[in-house]
């Protein structure tokens, strides 16, 4: 039995198999952030002008400029990333 194997073929397999594992990753990773924002464990004043910002879900955090919601200062600011990398960190 004699198989040609095209390596070519392969390649471009081996491809789509990484990405379809990165948008598995992203997807798993938005599921996994659809959790109130109260998971992060951060200071209740943080919570609290998230909340009133609009911000009541880790996922409603994505995308968002953290220095424009008004209340978060330098330090918060800081801490909130700081959270975020954590909490996206453990997720898959």
């Amino acid at each position: 039995m004699n198989e040609n194997i095209n390596i070519d073929e392969i390649k471009k397999e081996q491809e789509r198999l990484k990405e379809d594992i990165a948008h598995y990753r992203r997807v798993m990773q938005v599921l996994g952030s659809n959790v109130p924002i109260q998971t992060m464990c951060l200071p209740k004043e943080i919570e609290v002008i998230l909340i009133k910002s609009g911000y009541e879900r880790v996922c409603d955090l994505f995308g968002c400029d953290l220095t424009k919601i008004k209340g978060l200062g330098e330090k918060r600011v800081a801490l909130l990333a700081s959270r975020l990398d954590e909490f996206f960190s453990i997720c898959i």
